[in-house]
């Protein structure tokens, strides 16, 4: 990555992340220093009820213009933050990142090599590529395989696993895709993916290692479950049956043309 050409933004979303934000910015900061590229950070604090805001905004005082903090007022979930964030981008790659490093920073430049190998345009950690380290409970290896297998099905998604955390995008990617974006929690990974994939942008996988530190793997609630079937299949129905992702194209290219002809009057 020294060799990279163009500045990486990191997106940090975090929520009750208090006791260990400062240290998840300060590992963050030092592990791109070590790649030697051009970087920002920017920490989403998604309307914690602790003192994550506050922890992280002191740490930041010892990288000024390098960590930007941020914050929303409510709990919007994960996909609400994100979207946010492109706003205050500078970028030419962006990066999603778990605020707990479960899946920790050092693991990017393999997303790099992959993109420059096969010349793609987002990749994306995943826990089921054959290559990855993850230890997690029989449940949740069930549930992502069959989860994978329903995505396949409606979307045929090139690509096994759309929830892990880590994740590599060109910039101009995000800022054609999240407009797009509505889903604010458990499936906006894949809102974001099955748009990429659809407005022709090429995704590939990497192997992930995940040493879990804090995370203690415990069974999927069913409404966590339900929630997100729902919103995938609101995905699929947006895209497939009401082809409301399309829409946005037509009209915001037909606003953009009647702003041309008010200009040029």
């Amino acid at each position: 990555m020294r060799d990279l050409k163009g500045k990486v933004s990191i997106i940090m979303p975090a929520y009750n992340e208090a006791a260990h934000i400062g240290a998840s910015i300060k590992e963050t900061a030092s592990t791109f220093d070590e790649f030697g590229c051009a970087w920002e950070l920017v920490v989403m604090d998604d309307g914690s009820t602790d003192n994550t805001y506050q922890e992280a905004m002191q740490t930041a005082a010892g990288y000024v213009g390098r960590v930007i903090v941020k914050r929303v007022p409510l709990n919007w979930g994960k996909g609400r933050v994100l979207k946010k964030s492109i706003h205050y981008l500078s970028g030419d790659y962006v990066v999603f990142l778990d605020a707990d490093l479960d899946l920790h920073p050092a693991q990017i430049p393999a997303l790099f090599d992959m993109m420059q190998l096969v010349q793609a345009d987002v990749v994306i950690g995943s826990k089921l590529h054959p290559h990855s380290q993850v230890n997690y409970p029989l449940q949740r290896r069930v549930i992502s395989t069959g989860y994978y297998f329903l995505v396949r099905l409606l979307f045929n998604l090139p690509c096994h696993d759309t929830q892990t955390g880590i994740k590599l995008f060109k910039t101009e990617v995000l800022r054609r895709v999240l407009p797009r974006v509505l889903v604010k929690k458990f499936a906006f990974d894949l809102e974001v993916l099955v748009n990429a994939h659809h407005l022709g942008y090429k995704i590939a996988e990497a192997p992930v290692v995940i040493k879990s530190q804090r995370r203690r793997y415990g069974s999927i609630g069913a409404n966590a479950i339900y929630t997100t079937l729902w919103d995938t299949l609101a995905v699929f129905y947006r895209m497939h049956i009401l082809r409301y992702y399309d829409r946005i194209d037509y009209y915001r290219r037909k606003n953009m043309a009647k702003e041309f002809r008010r200009m040029r009057r």
